[in-house]
């Protein structure tokens, strides 16, 4: 759960940071003392217009930035502020903060249903006591929010706030009271807000505490005995509001029908409690809270429930006798707009009850604008056209029954419609005159009237007057400028409703001065031609002209050269002198004035300057009697327009240029050349003239030959991968077959590669090749790419030719092999040298190397060092829990091989402990010794026993490698002295030796007899007998077989193999041998043709006998 948690918050993180730079000071939803709840959060967008959107459980909210909205955005530099106004239950929800779809912000708005069951006292306390606030809740609450005019209050060194075991009562202690600290302080539980203040008196006597420790304790405790004692008197209330509830419930058992229970406190919603209990009423019910009748109410209307607030007392009863008639459906609480009709209705049970109907307690009849009407069992009071004297309590009576509900006339700002068009109409004026607005309005009071433009509040001051009264508003900006121009708004707000109206202020000037750069368009010998951009700023009304003026450098006379027309804004003077320098001055007219000048830079005319080279001509199409060409113009005029162009040509392999115009320049930058020859190959180039003359010709275009087009060949045949490699591959075609009058010869070929992950083609070979091969360098390793092979002509690109699936930059594939077949399986090292091992291999791709130790990754200690051909395994200092089976695992796509090493680390056994000699059979001498210290550490430590006697002086080994601690050693001769050293041996050598004390036995001659039995010839000769015969073998692929039997014969029997009836006596693969009639056949590395069947066939002149058995390989489908 954990993983994928932090695989989630992973990819919310990745998601922010396309859109944000960072979000920091994250503050969740929290209600502030204002009544408003705010979240808050610390973001840099990496884009400032993206979007910012608000959700609640999912759904989108609009939101305002004015703070006049429910929900609202405030920025200020890269703080977001959220505000939720209006707060009530229904705002309780999950909101979320999205920049584009990247979520930012996530916070979770609960309201609990809580009130305050004792209010907070106002504190005074002395400079430097401590300050107690204490509240109680009606539930339970593990905190509330605690704030004060300024922030929200946190325990720390200046506020501890703590809460009782039942979670009832919360405290705010404010410690060492300072003067700073008196104000109001909030206690703030879901959306119930609750207040006190704190009073702070200076300290008379500075320097000494006036209040001990004791003092503020009793102050303590007496607040907090008035806090329980208000609690107690609450659950008592509570409890005798239950008992008289009860006690009239029992009254009222006999008697439920009187009453009907409709706005019981327990009923759903107090619109349809008919049923009350069972649909009956207690005598109590005269006000509906006493009765039994709302326990069990049917819920009333849901179809009104969010339309109307229904009340929670409207029926009432003032007869103890049971009326005939009920309410089926009570009046609601109605509002209506002022002028607009609103209707109070009722049901009842029965449809030929009369009622009446009272306004205030005042009964009611039809007329002045007021309808009653009775449809069945249904009344309806209806007024027509609602004035602020309809509102009220109304009731309406029939039999008994009786039922209230409130009016509300609501009076919302409201604006002429005349007065709101003459209002949006814009206000024109010039620069320095005042602007005036004024806007008559009607609506309930109070009203707030706020004048805005541009999005900020207007308030009076030295350029802005403000006039209000009760039914018209008037705004004055005085000394007006071009910079005020924009949108002018006027709002009105009272409780019932907000509206708005806009209008335009546009205060007109003369235009500012034409904007730079100025560009020379051209500058010939005779004129000069410029152009520039229109002002920044038009003055409020369209340009109508330019004013333009010129000065000669060196003269101090401007020139008044008349008024141009105002688009485009170019000019050309074409009355100057060859080689002079001329400065201009420009200005913009509209209706109200002249702008500025804006002044160019010196601009010389009449300077010869030639075009620059065109581009390289480009053959468009050939034919046997016309070549069509196109060229761009060049990119440097001379500083005037390009007047034409000279064409020009020649054929290939000489010098001589030819004209093709002679007569008059070519205007386009195209044509067609006709005077050529069929066959012959041409060169172009082209030469731009202005008025001072040709320029300089273009480089040649290539070399065309005027002939036909010939038909793109087609595709090329057999297209095939040769070789690759981790940065390059070859490849091979056949050249496409000619089809006369469809495709024809080829003559070159391109070769295209596009990598997987990307759309595009890339040309490996800027011109054509011939060869039928090529080689694809400069490949970025194991990358995938799709290959394609076009023939072309001068006909065009023939059809490419791609391969079935794409390549990989990569050699062959390769199973992975071990190359050194001298590979050591088994190394001793002593302690404290160096480990290394050396595994030489050979695979494609590069495989995943893994060493393992006795089965699981080796340690850090452990050095593994990958190249493409082997891998080293080091370690520098060997220790002796170094020893155990390295494992290296070569894998790859193709393949997996493993090779074990075993490594022993050692060192030099010690010897081990005193020889003790004992003889319990006569000849023979039982060496017995101490273990070596060593042989806990190392399994494959044993034990070397030598003698030598007091005759021979050389020692001689009578017992190797055991692994006990005792040695029997026989023929010990009577009267010889012996000597006996007992060594540790292991893969490292030996230890120093253990002496035996020196043994010695007198020599007992005794009589030396010798019986001589007779000898009887006897016939041994017989037929071939297997012994022991051959088994079934199962043997790993790659490791060595072996297979033995027993056979006897006189004479020897000779011995044959065979394998699935094939002999294999002379195959080398084989190793065989018969040592005193043990047959035996050892397979070196046993492979797939290895598997099958096995017969061992012995044959002497008496007999032949045979023995068969069966291999197989594990990893080999062959049957066993």
């Amino acid at each position: 759960m954990l993983k994928k948690l932090n695989q989630m918050k992973k990819e919310r993180e990745d998601e922010q940071k396309k859109v944000v730079e960072k979000v920091e000071n994250v503050r969740q939803i929290e209600v502030k003392p204002n009544g408003k709840a705010e979240f808050e959060l610390d973001m840099k967008l990496k884009d400032p217009n993206s979007n910012i959107n608000l959700y609640k459980d999912g759904v989108s909210l609009p939101y305002g930035v004015d703070g006049d909205s429910k929900h609202n955005l405030k920025q200020v530099g890269s703080k977001y502020i959220f505000s939720i106004n209006d707060l009530d239950s229904q705002d309780a929800g999950f909101y979320q903060v999205d920049v584009e779809n990247a979520n930012v912000l996530s916070t979770d708005f609960k309201i609990p249903e809580v009130e305050f069951a004792a209010k907070i006292p106002d504190v005074k306390a002395v400079e430097g006591e401590d300050a107690i606030f204490q509240c109680v809740l009606s539930i339970p609450l593990l905190s509330i929010t605690w704030a004060s005019h300024e922030a929200t209050l946190e325990s720390g060194d200046r506020y501890e706030i703590s809460v009782s075991e039942d979670l009832l009562t919360h405290t705010l202690k404010v410690k060492n009271c300072e003067m700073t600290d008196k104000g109001t302080y909030y206690a703030i539980a879901g959306i119930a807000k609750c207040s006190a203040s704190l009073t702070v008196e200076e300290d008379k006597n500075k320097g000494r505490k006036t209040k001990n420790t004791d003092d503020s304790d009793r102050l303590a405790r007496e607040r907090q005995a008035k806090l329980q004692k208000e609690k107690d008197d609450l659950e008592a209330a509570k409890r005798a509001k239950a008992e008289k509830k009860a006690k009239a419930a029992e009254v009222d058992t006999g008697d439920r029908g009187q009453g009907d229970g409709t706005d019981g406190t327990n009923g759903a919603d107090g619109t349809d409690g008919t049923d009350g209990t069972d649909g009956k009423d207690g005598t109590d019910g005269k006000d509906g809270t006493d009765g039994t009748d709302g326990n069990n109410g049917d819920g009333g209307d849901q179809d009104d429930k969010n339309k109307k607030r229904v009340r929670k007392d409207p029926l009432l009863s003032e007869s103890n006798t049971a009326p005939s008639v009920q309410f089926i459906s009570g009046l609601s609480d109605t509002a209506a707009l002022l002028g607009q009709t609103a209707e109070l209705s009722c049901k009842l049970s029965s449809d030929t009850c009369e009622g009446l109907w009272f306004k205030d307690g005042k009964p009611l009849t039809s007329g002045d604008g007021v309808r009653i009407i009775k449809d069945g069992a249904c009344h309806k009071l209806i007024i027509d056209s609602c004035k602020l004297t309809d509102g009220g309590v109304y009731r309406f009576e029939a039999e008994g029954r009786k039922s209230e509900a409130a009016l509300t006339v609501q009076n919302p700002p409201t604006i002429d419609l005349d007065a709101l068009n003459t209002f949006s109409k814009a206000v024109i004026i010039r620069v320095g005159e005042t602007a005036e607005w004024k806007l008559p309005f009607s609506g309930g009071d109070p009203m707030t009237i706020t004048w805005i433009k541009d999005d900020e509040e207007l308030l009076n001051g030295l350029n802005v007057k403000i006039e209000t009264t009760s039914a018209q508003s008037q705004l004055r900006l005085t000394k007006c400028q071009r910079k005020d121009c924009g949108e002018v708004k006027i709002k009105l707000k009272n409780e019932f409703g907000t509206i708005e109206a806009t209008s335009k202020l546009i205060v007109l000037d003369k235009p500012t001065p034409p904007q730079r750069p100025v560009d020379i368009v051209e500058s010939a010998l005779t004129s000069v031609e410029l152009k520039w951009k229109p002002p920044k700023d038009d003055g409020g009304c369209p340009l109508t002209n330019y004013v333009m003026e010129r000065q000669q450098v060196g003269l101090n006379k401007w020139s008044d050269l008349g008024e141009i027309p105002g688009d485009p804004p170019s000019y050309r003077d074409n009355n100057v002198d060859p080689g002079k320098r001329y400065c201009y001055r420009i200005k913009a007219k509209n209706a109200e004035g002249v702008s500025e000048a804006l002044e160019t830079e010196d601009i010389q005319a009449g300077v010869l300057c030639y075009p620059g080279q065109p581009a390289a001509p480009k053959v468009v199409s050939a034919f046997k009697d016309c070549i069509n060409l196109t060229w761009a113009p060049p990119s440097n005029t001379g500083g005037t327009n390009i007047l034409g162009y000279n064409l020009e040509k020649r054929k290939k392999g000489t010098n001589l240029w030819i004209p093709v115009n002679p007569v008059g320049q070519i205007k386009d930058t195209h044509y067609g050349v006709r005077d050529v020859i069929e066959g012959t190959a041409y060169e172009f180039r082209v030469i731009a003239v202005n008025i001072s003359g040709p320029g300089e010709p273009s480089p040649p275009s290539a070399v065309v030959i005027a002939r036909d087009p010939k038909k793109p060949p087609g595709k090329v045949i057999d297209l095939k991968l040769t070789s690759s490699d981790y940065s390059k591959f070859s490849l091979a075609w056949t050249k496409p077959k000619e089809v006369k009058g469809v495709e024809d010869e080829a003559a070159g070929y391109f070769v295209e590669i596009r990598p997987v992950e990307s759309p595009d083609w890339i040309r490996c070979n800027v011109s054509p090749i011939t060869p039928t091969s090529f080689t694809v360098i400069g490949l970025k390793a194991m990358a995938m790419y799709w290959v394609r092979v076009l023939a072309t002509n001068y006909g065009g690109d023939g059809p490419p030719q791609a391969l079935d699936d794409f390549i990989i930059a990569m050699p062959p594939p390769v199973r992975p092999r071990f190359t050194d077949s001298k590979m050591k399986n088994f190394l001793v090292v002593r302690e404290g040298n160096t480990v290394r091992v050396n595994i030489a291999f050979e695979a494609s791709p590069f495989p995943k190397i893994t060493w393992l130790k006795d089965g699981v990754p080796v340690s850090k200690r452990v050095t593994v060092t990958n190249s493409e051909t082997g891998s080293q395994f080091l370690i520098s200092t060997s220790e002796r829990s170094d020893t155990g089976i390295y494992t290296i695992s070569v894998k790859n796509l193709v393949g997996h091989e493993t090779f074990n090493v075993e490594v022993r680390v050692t060192d030099d056994p010690k010897p081990p402990g005193p020889v003790e000699l004992e003889e319990n059979v006569p000849g023979t001498v039982t060496v017995a010794w101490t273990p070596s210290p060593d042989e806990k550490r190392d399994d494959r430590l044993h034990y070397m026993v030598s003698k030598r006697d007091s005759i021979k002086r050389t020692w001689r080994t009578v017992a190797d490698n055991l692994y006990n601690h005792k040695c029997t050693v026989i023929n010990i001769l009577p009267g010889r002295e012996y000597h006996f050293r007992v060594f540790a041996k292991n893969d490292m050598g030996f230890s120093d030796p253990a002496e035996s004390p020196t043994w010695g036995r007198k020599k007992i001659r005794e009589k030396f007899t010798v019986n001589i039995s007779k000898s009887i010839g006897l016939d041994f000769q017989s037929p071939p007998v297997f012994l022991v015969p051959l088994r079934r073998r199962v043997a790993p692929e790659g490791y060595e077989c072996y297979m033995s039997c027993a056979v006897k014969g006189d004479p020897a029997p000779h011995v044959t193999w065979y394998h699935n009836n094939i002999s294999l006596n002379t195959n080398t693969n084989y190793f065989i041998t018969n040592v005193c009639g043990v047959c035996s056949l050892l397979i070196l590395k046993a492979g797939p043709k290895d598997t099958g069947e096995y017969k061992v066939l012995a044959e002497n002149p008496l007999g032949r006998v045979e023995c068969l058995t069966k291999l197989y390989v594990k990893g080999t489908t062959g049957n066993i």
